[in-house]
């Protein structure tokens, strides 16, 4: 089998459900918290069609990092909006983080049960798979946490701020796109390698044996 058709077949599947849980996560804290927006809209869904940003998913392919459609959400609707909208702004990335170390435990759990694992084989695709749920998972988690508009760190920071403070930084949003597309255009190696870091920060945290780390690496650049 052509490898990059391979790969597409690994990460089309990693992509799809990674942005969909992150979506999911905040629809379903903000209906959970009083808001039934989202549900409303069809957004409270595991299906990944609803949840698609063309733009962003077309990033996480080529460059292995971006967003999904922004999940609606009616602060009013909240009993305390300020504190409710960082709960469902953090529910996004703490889903992939969660993702990530699911895919971890389940990969230590091949790598104990299979002491060799052929090229090509359906164990080799699932370990693959894995490998870039992981890496898909804690690139997203870090990504949205950029404390920007309109990605989830910046509601966090807003919930965190003392309400003078906050009601400033929420001024900026309408330039918050903007910011990325600067951050694209001029630092498009700073931001790859701020990205990045954390991710090789847990897959040593993983603590996978010397030969386990080279199936993992491997995995990353097919």
């Amino acid at each position: 089998m052509d490898m990059n058709y391979q790969f597409l077949i690994i990460l089309v599947p990693v992509i799809l459900f990674s942005l969909t849980i992150h979506e999911y996560a905040h629809a379903l804290v903000a209906y959970r918290l009083g808001d039934d927006t989202a549900k409303r809209q069809g957004r409270l869904s595991l299906n990944p069609l609803v949840h698609l940003d063309v733009l962003g998913t077309l990033l996480l392919f080529i460059v292995h990092f971006g967003w999904a459609k922004p999940v609606p959400v009616d602060p009013r609707n909240f009993r305390n909006p300020k504190k409710d909208m960082l709960m469902v702004a953090l529910a996004g990335p703490v889903s992939n983080i969660l993702t990530a170390i699911a895919a971890a435990v389940i990969l230590k759990v091949i790598f104990e049960n299979f002491a060799v694992i052929p090229p090509g084989s359906g164990v080799d695709v699932a370990a693959r798979m894995l490998v870039w749920f992981m890496y898909i998972g804690i690139v997203l988690a870090v990504f949205n946490m950029i404390p920007v508009p309109p990605l989830d760190g910046s509601r966090v920071l807003y919930g965190l701020l003392p309400d003078s403070l906050a009601y400033r930084y929420a001024r900026f949003e309408t330039y918050g796109i903007f910011i990325l597309f600067a951050f694209f255009l001029f630092g498009g190696k700073f931001l790859g390698y701020f990205i990045r870091v954390p991710v090789v920060i847990f897959i040593e945290m993983c603590n996978f044996s010397p030969s386990e780390l080279e199936i993992v690496i491997r995995a990353m650049n097919p």
